[in-house]
């Protein structure tokens, strides 16, 4: 079963150039889950996981809608930091629009 929520799937094209992202800091611990909520909006416009991140770290578990909102939700699988960066573009297009980066620490 497939369920769309607007984060667009990973065979999309890469993303581009970034704007300046809204970075927040996250620790956690070995095993546990954390959230990233994204503000969804119409007219096409998707949130993509728009660089890399070490999946020794973080894995993502799911990601769902929630009101007004996209959430992705990650395991913290192994100690370390990742930076998990989002972006937001219109369809599956190159051009982001906003991003945001979780500095994320497990210990």
């Amino acid at each position: 079963m497939l369920v769309s929520c607007g984060v667009a799937l990973a065979d999309a094209p890469p993303v581009g150039p970034l704007p300046k992202p809204k970075v927040t800091a996250v620790r956690t611990i070995r095993g546990a889950l954390f959230a990233i909520p994204l503000p969804k909006r119409g007219g096409g416009y998707v949130w993509r996981i728009a660089r890399p991140y070490d999946t020794r770290v973080v894995r993502q578990a799911t990601e769902g809608e929630v009101g007004t909102s996209v959430v992705l939700v990650f395991r913290a699988v192994g100690r370390g930091r990742v930076a998990i960066v989002v972006a937001e573009t219109k369809g599956e297009t190159a051009k982001a629009y906003r991003a945001v980066r979780y500095d994320v620490t497990v210990g």
